[in-house]
């Protein structure tokens, strides 16, 4: 697979290029798009065979196959990261907000808070409101350039009767963080002393870099808990061609889900869904590994470039994931300012308002593109910024991922 190679795609409804959107968020239609975290390559060549394969039947009967999905999501994460998981403890729903919103509703009352860990992927919060469950947020706090979790704010919120469940995010998005085994223990110890439920989001569980190993929460505990895993959408670039999987070992909460999700009718997917499905987790090992190499490439151009050539410009380290989150404090520019100057720069990144209130300096972006058009984004951010930002005191040089690495700080 050449990742570098830009094509021509034909005519899409991406979300990532809707006008509406774009001039919404930037005021222009002229703007690479890293807003959405999804990739812009073809997905390997054994998904797309086996969607041709489909087709090329020309009959679309009715074609179920839940249990070959999870035989062969079961037999990934037992190759890819040592992880045990029993075929008949999963539930297959729509998607992974899906998934999230069912168990928010099983698990919780109308008037009970959800807690989340801020800046969060912003659909948490809708998933939450929308249930008519309150947002709780614990923040996320910086300690030596990098992302941590506050055990003691997240135990002062548990204490709360209310609080019933916290939505975990593994890796997280957007800050790229892959908890560590032994901060994880420590949430479960909290959560289980409080009587929280976890729902943990493990969406980009394969999208892990070097020096880095995710742990699910399924290891940890499932018996008490749940996890959102399998999901071929991150990991392969199947977005609009996927479902969510919900897995647990608590027996009482699983048979709940299934007669939740089979109530609904929601507990299957189409041919479509499922056979690029078993086909991504069989056979496109070799793509992913490919893909992780080059992405890698991403994070390290991004961190060199800006390390020589945008300073004022924080990147914080990408253990997993292939978004990036940026402190632009340096520049002078936050919320409004920030957006218009990547528009006119035809940069579009995420506003990092939309992942939390207080967040109007920051920016996510995916960087799951093509090198060519990451290199000429950062090029004309750099000529906009050079010409509008008002630098402040300080700069990122003995912040950075490579100073830090390096020992400089």
């Amino acid at each position: 697979m050449n990742f570098d190679k830009k094509r021509s795609v034909t005519k899409n409804s991406f979300v990532r290029n809707s006008e509406a959107m774009l001039n919404g968020i930037f005021g222009t239609t002229d703007v690479t798009p890293f807003w959405v975290a999804d990739m812009d390559f073809p997905v390997a060549n054994p998904i797309k065979e086996e969607l041709q394969r489909l087709v090329d039947r020309g009959q679309f009967s009715y074609e179920f196959n839940s249990q070959g999905v999870f035989t062969a999501i079961s037999g990934w994460y037992q190759r890819r990261h040592d992880l045990s998981l029993n075929v008949d403890n999963f539930v297959q729903v729509t998607g992974v907000l899906t998934g999230i919103a069912l168990l928010i509703r099983e698990l919780t009352d109308e008037g009970d808070s959800v807690l989340i860990q801020t800046p969060a992927y912003h659909q948490f919060s809708k998933v939450i409101s929308t249930a008519n469950r309150n947002v709780l947020k614990s923040p996320l706090k910086i300690v030596n350039n990098n992302y941590q979790m506050d055990f003691e704010d997240m135990a002062q919120k548990m204490t709360a009767s209310e609080v019933k469940v916290m939505i975990l995010c593994n890796p997280h998005n957007p800050v790229g963080r892959v908890w560590r085994k032994e901060e994880l223990e420590q949430v479960v110890q909290l959560a289980n002393k409080h009587h929280v439920t976890i729902i943990s989001d493990e969406i980009h569980s394969d999208i892990i870099y070097s020096g880095h190993k995710f742990t699910s929460l399924m290891t940890i505990d499932a018996n008490k808990h749940v996890a959102l895993i399998g999901s071929p959408s991150k990991t392969f670039g199947m977005q609009s061609i996927s479902n969510g999987y919900l897995y647990t070992e608590n027996t009482k909460l699983l048979a709940n889900m299934k007669a939740f999700a089979e109530s609904l009718y929601i507990d299957h997917g189409n041919a479509f869904t499922t056979f690029a499905t078993i086909t991504a987790f069989e056979k496109g090992e070799a793509w992913l590994d490919a893909f992780l190499v080059y992405m890698q490439g991403n994070i390290d151009w991004i961190n060199d470039f800006l390390w020589s050539e945008l300073p004022q410009v924080k990147m914080f380290p990408v253990e997993g994931t292939y978004q990036v989150w940026f402190d632009f404090s340096a520049t002078g520019l936050a919320g409004d300012e920030l957006t218009k100057v990547f528009g006119k720069a035809g940069f579009g990144a995420s506003p990092g308002s939309w992942f939390d209130g207080d967040a109007k300096h920051f920016a996510r972006m995916s960087f799951a593109s093509p090198r060519s058009e990451i290199k000429q984004a950062f090029e004309r951010l750099k000529d906009v910024l050079e010409q509008t930002a008002v630098p402040v005191s300080g700069n990122n040089k003995c912040e950075s991922n490579k100073a830090t690495s390096a020992g400089c700080c």
